[in-house]
């Protein structure tokens, strides 16, 4: 009886792999348009009430992507102005699988294929980075907080590798500032099946959201790793000092999460 090399095995088992999260992810659209669509979320995409699809959304992505979420600690559920480092447009259904947060994402997702009408109808807040757009969003979140809104962005304004934060951008953190809400903390990092953070996961370099689309479907399994810090009370604060604790808190909690869940 002849037997398939290991290598044509592992061709099978992936193609076999990425059918199978083709299929899953096509079902999880279809059932993300239908939430949309029949509780008239684009009607009033910002309605707090909304949260619970797009969280339930958000779990059905991670299974598609074959992403195992850890989550450690409690998330907590106060309004508060949420920040988070940002590795992948996979955040989104991390996060959201976790936190009842309305997004910000850079204007250029609106314009994706499917999953920028997916997120638009989400109540996801867009913004031209480096334009007026700024000043529009921040007092568009400063009234969201002030309604007990949570809103989630990512200070860093561009992706990375996971292995540290880059510089973080607080002009928005002037909303919670205003609103007189906390900042809550988040961090994230993929740890692959070798304990080592993922090199597929994130969403950096030149490659297209296509080719990284597929590049994630073709993904084995990888754990998602996500605390909470605790919150920063803004009493007091300027936007600079703010954004300087901000920098600090996400730098020392990203350090911590990777000394807790890594093989090194």
């Amino acid at each position: 009886m002849t037997t398939l090399k290991p290598k044509k095995l592992n061709l099978f088992s992936k193609t076999a792999l990425y059918s199978q999260k083709i299929i899953s992810g096509t079902a999880a659209v279809t059932e993300g348009f239908y939430l949309i669509f029949r509780h008239q979320m684009y009607k009033n995409p910002n309605n707090p009430n909304n949260t619970r699809y797009v969280q339930h959304f958000c779990r059905r992505l991670c299974k598609v992507f074959n992403i195992d979420l850890q989550v450690h600690g409690n998330i907590p559920r106060e309004p508060a102005l949420w920040v988070s480092n940002h590795i992948s447009w996979l955040d989104i259904p991390v996060l959201g699988s976790s936190a009842r947060v309305f997004f910000l994402a850079k204007a250029e997702i609106e314009n994706w294929p499917i999953f920028g009408k997916l997120a638009k109808g989400g109540g996801t807040l867009f913004i031209n980075r480096g334009s007026g757009d700024s000043v529009r969003i921040k007092e568009q979140i400063t009234e969201f907080l002030k309604q007990n809104i949570p809103v989630l962005f990512f200070p860093e304004a561009t992706t990375t590798d996971g292995t540290k934060v880059k510089k973080v951008h607080g002009r928005l953190l002037a909303a919670a500032i205003e609103a007189q809400k906390p900042v809550q903390v988040c961090l994230i990092c993929y740890v692959n099946q070798e304990g080592d953070l993922d090199h597929v996961a994130p969403f950096i370099g030149n490659i297209g959201f296509t080719a990284h689309l597929k590049a994630v479907l073709e993904m084995p399994q990888v754990v998602a790793h996500l605390t909470a810090l605790p919150t920063i009370d803004v009493t007091g604060h300027t936007v600079e000092s703010l954004t300087r604790e901000v920098q600090l808190r996400m730098q020392e909690g990203l350090e911590v999460l990777h000394q807790k869940v890594l093989k090194a």
